[in-house]
């Protein structure tokens, strides 16, 4: 469902690009992205997806992380206002999760230090409960596989 704002007209490509975003649940780089939309038959090129991923970041519009090699991963984003992810360092997936500690500390910090306007990110990096429990009863390590978030292609059990 892609949303006008008076920066951004609605064209057919981000219509495209957001309508496949409101189909994944999980993470996706913006190369995987545009493999998709080619895949489907929708004629989006790969800058455009970039400045269209760009714009809906900016706009509140997707999450994104950002991988150990400082790649860029999207996801549809479900909570309204200010969030930080716990995600899955095994297989990928990734909750929403509000925090009034670390704005109160990310707050008090910036402010020690004569900070303003100040913003921030917080991912939280573990193992969900399922993978935890695939964990336990492989005996493998939990960072077996890697995450989009985490540098890799998730591995799903």
């Amino acid at each position: 469902m892609a949303e006008r704002t008076r920066e951004q007209r609605v064209t057919k490509q981000r219509l495209a690009v957001s309508g496949a975003l409101d189909r994944l649940e999980d993470f996706v780089s913006t190369q995987e992205l545009h493999r998709l939309l080619h895949d489907q038959g929708t004629a989006v090129s790969l800058a455009t997806t970039y400045r269209i991923l760009q714009s809906m970041a900016e706009e509140g519009l997707v999450d994104v992380l950002r991988s150990d090699d400082g790649e860029a991963v999207y996801r549809r984003c479900e909570a309204t206002g200010h969030h930080h992810h716990l995600v899955c360092r095994r297989c990928g997936k990734a909750v929403d999760v509000e925090a009034p500690a670390v704005e109160t500390w990310a707050s008090r910090v910036a402010g020690e230090h004569g900070y303003t306007a100040v913003e921030h990110t917080v991912e939280i990096f573990g193992l969900c409960p399922e993978c935890t429990l695939i964990v336990a009863r492989e005996g493998t390590p939990g960072t077996a596989g890697g995450s989009a978030a985490a540098g890799g292609a998730p591995t799903r059990p």
